[in-house]
């Protein structure tokens, strides 16, 4: 058995008398030289303080050992006795999360006994043994609840697989190698105050009438303040529920400002001001819509400013009639259902085409880029672009990685026995490297810097311009010198046939190029069935009068047999969901263009009777493309957005990496049954 030892600081101070004694032996030798009777002396002083000093130390060691456990057992009962009565719950786990022992105040919180040694789990469901064992001795912190009171909780493993000073490690018959110590912080009124702060934070709103020129001036004098009146109305009311100050800044814009607490309901009403705006009947033949823009969890107030502000800009490049809330980095869209408004003028078209021609003019280069895997509809529209530069003596370059077979005819329109550039249609590696501080990148047909054929472009490029008639989403191009987004447009050949008619006095167009934005337009609209407009007629015309021949377009839109067999397998393939909803899979194949083909087989698959919307997957170059379609009552563009994706509310699509067409499919189903319980979709 081991003996209880002295050490460190209080061995030395005990063996002082030794060091002492020793001192003065070796100060007695010059002692003798001087004198030898007072060297004999000395000497007996020194072991006469020698024998006194052990004997007293001899007598008093076991007392004063005694003293010092008495001591040790003293501190170690006061330690005991504070933690015992310390104010914060404190109790000792075990590693299946038993308690081995509690204080008073953790006894007290959950209202047990000291013989308690249950598992806690029973009381705080969050803590169980694989939560102690992710703790570790670095220790882990969480929040947890009991009895409407917020704890923040600290676990700390506390080790004793510890060594003596003989390399020893202590050996615990109960079988017990740690325990782990949690601490409960209450900070329930702490958590009050924040969320106090953070439901009295002030949320700013940009609140836009979308057609104010088109539906209340077009209503006689004597209604149109009778109408504005009611409109104003309108809006004030709703926001006063919200507790908001509003300011209208101008005739068709308003400015509010109302505390956070009130945002959760505007959300679950899902901005019932959209409606009832909507319904507002003063004379004027054409609905009343509005676009809002909220900014919240900014880092100042300036900050949410800008993102209502960006909020706003979202809603408008979304076609109006929605409400968009921008929550940092989030951005999440309430709106009611119904498709764009056309706009009849064409003042914002001229505007577009007039900053696209100055902004061109200062430029060295030109690259034009839609998205990946380009349709004729992108391709066209580039096409487009590349005359405007032509006009201006710039020189312009097409990028365009993957010729798909449904794209061939018409690139093969511009070869050089043509008269066209050698160099005019480029990939995304000769496009970065005729990339200059001067070039200029248009993006058509798209809005998504990641679907576009080189994304690469949009981050060593300052100078960009962007040309689409898709519906934003999150991953918009950001910084654009000219954003021009008309959700409204059937197709991106149709902008870019308006904005050529306003670039120049008089814009050449060959009748190749006449006919391949043509075919874009014609594509999109699927021969003027869906989506098309006065204004889709209109450009159609132009092109008509600058040599686009509808037999020669036609002809080059046709396509092989295997094509239109495996849109017919689709289509044969194609399972209803919920009675109203067909959703199929397009084998890629012997296919060139797989997509092509399930964008083909959505539309034939709402010739059916009792479809309402249609699904098409397709895997190709691994990832899985999603066609969606409708006619009129189903929003496409809502049910594709939950999957990443983006468009109109009849057409619509996405791109998904890293999973395959039989889980796609379970998703879409899974957002189908999500939105008809929310009462999104009305079966």
């Amino acid at each position: 058995m081991e003996t209880l030892k002295f050490k460190r600081a209080l061995r030395f101070y005990l063996s002082m008398p030794i060091h002492i004694t020793i001192v003065l032996a070796i100060f007695n030798i010059p002692v003798y030289y001087l004198s030898k009777k007072i060297g004999f002396l000395w000497t007996l002083l020194v072991i006469v303080y020698l024998i006194t000093t052990s004997l007293i130390y001899n007598i008093n060691k076991k007392r004063l050992a005694a003293e010092m456990v008495d001591f040790a057992v003293t501190y170690g009962t006061v330690q005991k006795r504070l933690l015992k009565s310390l104010g914060i719950p404190y109790v000792l786990l075990d590693e299946r999360g038993k308690v081995v022992w509690s204080n008073d105040r953790f006894r007290e919180l959950i209202g047990v006994d000291e013989n308690y040694h249950k598992s806690i789990s029973q009381y705080f469901t969050e803590i169980t043994a694989s939560t102690i064992e992710r703790s570790g001795e670095n220790g882990d912190t969480f929040t947890l609840k009991y009895n409407d009171r917020v704890f923040d909780a600290a676990l700390r493993k506390l080790s004793f697989e510890e060594s003596d000073d003989k390399g020893k490690e202590i050996d615990f018959e109960a079988g017990i190698n740690s325990l782990t110590a949690l601490l409960l912080f209450d900070v329930t009124e702490l958590t009050e105050v924040k969320k106090q702060k953070e439901d009295q934070a002030m949320v700013p709103a940009y609140i836009y009438i979308d057609n104010y020129d088109d539906t209340v001036d077009a209503v006689e004098d004597v209604k149109k303040a009778m109408l504005q009146a009611v409109i104003d109305r309108t809006v004030n009311e709703y926001m006063e529920k919200a507790g908001a100050v509003v300011r209208k800044t101008e005739k068709d814009k308003y400015f509010a400002v109302f505390e956070h607490q009130y945002l959760k309901q505007m959300e679950d009403d899902k901005f019932k001001i959209l409606e009832d705006v909507k319904n507002i009947k003063m004379g004027n033949d054409n609905d009343v819509t509005l676009s809002i823009g909220i900014g919240v969890n900014g880092n100042s107030y300036i900050q949410n400013a800008e993102y209502a502000r960006m909020a706003i800009n979202i809603a408008l490049g979304r076609g109006g009639s929605q409400a968009v809330i921008k929550d940092n980095q989030d951005v999440s869209y309430y709106g009611i259902h119904g498709k764009e408004v056309e706009k009849n003028t064409r003042v914002k078209a001229r505007v577009k085409a007039q900053a696209l021609r100055e902004i061109m003019e200062g430029r060295e280069n030109v690259l034009i880029m839609g998205h990946s895997i380009s349709d004729a509809d992108a391709f066209g529209a580039a096409v487009g672009v590349f005359c405007a530069a032509r006009e201006l003596g710039k020189r312009a370059q097409i990028v365009l990685n993957t010729t798909t077979a449904a794209l061939r005819p018409l690139r093969d329109l511009f070869t050089v026995e043509n008269g066209y550039p050698e160099d005019m249609i480029v990939d995304s590696e000769q496009a970065l490297s005729n990339l200059t501080s001067r070039s200029l990148v248009v993006v058509v047909d798209t809005n998504r810097a990641g679907y576009t054929e080189c994304p690469e472009l949009l981050t060593r490029c300052r100078s960009i311009v962007v040309l689409d008639h898709h519906r934003q989403g999150t991953d918009q191009i950001e910084n654009p010198l000219l954003s021009y987004i008309e959700p409204y447009a059937s197709s991106a050949c149709e902008m870019i046939a308006e904005i050529l008619q306003y670039f120049t006095e008089k814009i050449n167009l060959k009748s190749q190029e006449a006919d391949a934005i043509y075919a874009g337009i014609l594509i999109d609209t699927n021969n003027f069935m869906t989506k098309t407009g006065v204004r889709t007629f209109e450009a159609a015309a132009y092109l008509r009068r600058n040599g686009a021949e509808m037999t020669r377009v036609r002809k080059l839109l046709r396509e092989d047999m295997d094509t239109y067999k495996a849109r017919a397998e689709v289509v044969r393939n194609a399972s209803v969901y919920r009675k109203i909803f067909a959703i199929s899979v397009c084998d890629a194949a012997k296919l060139e263009s797989p997509t092509v083909v399930g964008a083909q087989a959505a539309n034939e698959l709402l010739s059916i009777t009792g479809i309402k919307a249609s699904f098409v997957l397709t895997e190709y170059q691994h990832k899985i493309y999603v066609s969606g379609r409708s006619i009129d009552e189903i929003d496409v563009q809502k049910i594709l957005e939950r999957l990443g994706g983006g468009g109109h509310l009849n057409v619509a699509g996405a791109q998904i990496e890293d999973s395959t067409t039989s889980h796609v499919k379970i998703r879409i189903e899974n957002v189908l049954d999500q939105m008809i319980d929310e009462g999104e979709i009305v079966l």
